[in-house]
C-alpha cells in the first residue's frame, strides 16, 4: 500500500500534463478509435497530445523510429497526435505465444517470458515501470489521452489490472467510458459495469460515449435520458456506425469474422492470406483491404487455392506450432498443388520462415525445443535465436525504395537462389545488407520486412508482378493517406460528441496556462 500511495503523491505536481482516461465495457467497443479520434482532435485544437496504454496484449506490433517494438495502436495514435511514437506511449506490450504464455516486451525491448497468474510482485514491478513511463510522458506534453483494455470491470482481474483504474487513479483522471450499442445490450453493459466498480471506481467515470449506433440517433434520444437518469452522469454522445473512414484495427477483428468466399460471383481478382493460429501483424494486409479492385480473404478452412492470384503466409508468433499446423490441416498440400499451377507465394516473417527447409529452435523460445521441416519453398534454413531484431528499415526492389519495419527472433540462411531485396537503412543507419529470398522463377518470394504495402510504388510493383497491372493504388499507403483518415475521424466525432464538454473534463486550458 505504501508503494501505491508514494506513486499516486507523484501525480500531484500541477506543472505535469493533465490525463484523460477512456475505458470499455468490453474488449472492441471502441476505445481504440476513441482515443485516435481524441488525439487527432486535440492536436488539431494545437494541444501537445500524447497517447498511452500501460499494458498493451497484442501480437500486432510495430517499431518506433529508435528500433523499438511496441503496440500497434499506439503508433497509430501517435500519427493521430501528429508525434513521433515512442515506446513510453506503451510500456508494457505482452505478446502471446502459446494458451498459456506470452512475451514481454518491456520499453521495446523483450524482458521475459511469463505465464498468466504471476505473483504480485511481478505486476507491482510492471506497474511501476508503466507509472514512471507516463510521467516521463506527462513532462513532455499537455495532455495525456489514457487508454485502458478489455472491460474495465473484470472483477476476477482487477487485484493484477493496473491497465484500466489503477492507471486512472495513479493519473487522477477522468474516465470515459465507451460501450457498443452495435452489439446489441448497451443499457446493460453500462450498468452492469458500473455494478461491478467500487465507490471510488464509478465515482471516477466522468461519462458514457455510446458507440457504433445504425439508424436514425434522433430515436435513441430516449434512451440517452434513461442512462443519465438512472446513473447521473452525461452520455457524451452517440457515434453513428461509419464505414467511410479507414484506421487501422487494433484487433484482429477482421481476420476473426472474415468475410464470406464468394470468388465465383465477383468481379474482383483475390488474394488469399492463410489464417494462422498464431498470426500477427495482420495490419501488413490493411493496403490490400483497402483496394476497391481487390478482394483478400483470410483462410483458415482448407480449400483448393487455384482461384487466387497469389497466396500469402503472414507472421507468426509461433512459427512451428503454425508450421505444424499447416502440415497436418492440408494446407501443405493445397499450397504445393497451388505452386504446381503456377500460383504466387509470398511469405513474411514467420510465413518466410515455414517456406524453407527446417526451423530450428534449439533454446525453446515458442516452446519446447526442436526443429521442424519446413515447406520446402525456399532454399532457406532459420534458427530461432535472441536476441530479437527490431529495426526500422529501408530498403529497395528493383529500384523503387521503401520502408518498413523487422521483429523477429530468427536468423535465417539463404542457401541458393537470390535476395529479395536490398537493405539501404537499419535505424537511419547506412547499409549494404540483404533481406529475404527469390525463386528462380519468381514466383516464391520471402522477406522479414513487414509493412510492405504500405509504400505505394513496392504495392504496385508485387501487384503487377502477380499479373493485376490495372489495380489503381494511388489513395492506399503512407502517412498522407493515413493523415487524410484522421481528420475524416474527427470531423466524424466532432459531429456527434460534446467535444467542448470532454475539453473541460481534461482541464487543458488550465494544464497549459
Amino acid at each position: 500500500m505504501e508503494f501505491k500511495h508514494a506513486l499516486v503523491s507523484k501525480c500531484k505536481n500541477p506543472t505535469r500534463a493533465g490525463c484523460l482516461s477512456v475505458l470499455g465495457t468490453g474488449s472492441d467497443v471502441g476505445k481504440s478509435i476513441v482515443t485516435t479520434a481524441l488525439c487527432r482532435l486535440f492536436a488539431n485544437r494545437g494541444v501537445r497530445v500524447a497517447p498511452f496504454k500501460a499494458q498493451n496484449m497484442s501480437n500486432n506490433s510495430g517499431v518506433t523510429p529508435e528500433g523499438l517494438e511496441m503496440g500497434r495502436a499506439q503508433i497509430v495514435q501517435a500519427e493521430a497526435a501528429k508525434i513521433s511514437p515512442h515506446v513510453d506511449m506503451n510500456p508494457v506490450l505482452l505478446k502471446p505465444t502459446a494458451e498459456i504464455g506470452s512475451q514481454v516486451v518491456l520499453l521495446g525491448s523483450v524482458a521475459e517470458t511469463v505465464k498468466p497468474g504471476g505473483d504480485n510482485a511481478e505486476h507491482e514491478w510492471l506497474f511501476q515501470k508503466a507509472c514512471d513511463a507516463l510521467v516521463r510522458l506527462r513532462r513532455e506534453y499537455d495532455l495525456i489521452i489514457l487508454e485502458g483494455a478489455g472491460s474495465c470491470a473484470e472483477v476476477n482481474l482487477m487485484p493484477r489490472d493496473f491497465v484500466n483504474f489503477r492507471t486512472a487513479a495513479f493519473a487522477d483522471a477522468p474516465v470515459l467510458l465507451v460501450a457498443d450499442i452495435d452489439r446489441g445490450g448497451v443499457f446493460a453493459q453500462i450498468i452492469g459495469t458500473l455494478e461491478c466498480l467500487e465507490q471510488n471506481q464509478r465515482a471516477r467515470i466522468a461519462g458514457f460515449i455510446i458507440n457504433r449506433f445504425r439508424g436514425d440517433i434522433k430515436l435513441f434520444k430516449d434512451g440517452v435520458r434513461w442512462i443519465e437518469e438512472k446513473t447521473g452522469k452525461p452520455v457524451f454522445g452517440v457515434l453513428p456506425w461509419y464505414n467511410h473512414i479507414q484506421i487501422e484495427p487494433e484487433d484482429s477483428v477482421v481476420i476473426e469474422n472474415p468475410k464470406k468466399i464468394d470468388i465465383k460471383n465477383s468481379q474482383n481478382p483475390a488474394v488469399a492470406v492463410i489464417r494462422l493460429p498464431h498470426i500477427s501483424n495482420f495490419n501488413d494486409f490493411n493496403p490490400l483491404l483497402a483496394l476497391d479492385q481487390l478482394d483478400v480473404y483470410f483462410l483458415e478452412k482448407l480449400q483448393a487455392l487455384t482461384a487466387f492470384k497469389a497466396v500469402i503466409l503472414p507472421g507468426s508468433k509461433n512459427t512451428r506450432f503454425d508450421l505444424n499446423w499447416i502440415h497436418t490441416s492440408g494446407w501443405h498440400q493445397a499450397l504445393s498443388d497451388y505452386i504446381e499451377s503456377g500460383g504466387h507465394v509470398l511469405g513474411i516473417c514467420g510465413g518466410y520462415q515455414m517456406m524453407g527447409k527446417t526451423v530450428d529452435d534449439p533454446q525453446g523460445l515458442e516452446g519446447r525445443p526442436g526443429i521442424s521441416e519446413a515447406l520446402g519453398l525456399l532454399p532457406i534454413e532459420t534458427v530461432l535465436q535472441a536476441p530479437k531484431t527490431t529495426t526500422f528499415t529501408q530498403f529497395s526492389w528493383n529500384g523503387q525504395p521503401g520502408t518498413g519495419y523487422e521483429i523477429h527472433m530468427g536468423r535465417t540462411t539463404r542457401t541458393g537462389e537470390n535476395p529479395l531485396f536490398q537493405i539501404t537503412h537499419r535505424d537511419h543507419h547506412p547499409c549494404r545488407d540483404e533481406d529475404g529470398c527469390v525463386s528462380a522463377d519468381s514466383k516464391m518470394m520471402g522477406t522479414y520486412i513487414h509493412g510492405l504495402f504500405d509504400n505505394p510504388s513496392i504495392l504496385k510493383s508485387w501487384l503487377n508482378h502477380i499479373g493485376l497491372d490495372g489495380i489503381d493504388v494511388s489513395s492506399i499507403g503512407g502517412i498522407e493517406a493515413r493523415d487524410k483518415e484522421y481528420d475524416l475521424l474527427a470531423e466524424h466525432f466532432q459531429k456527434h460528441i460534446d467535444v467542448d464538454g470532454i475539453i473541460k473534463l481534461a482541464a487543458v486550458d488550465k494544464q497549459r496556462q
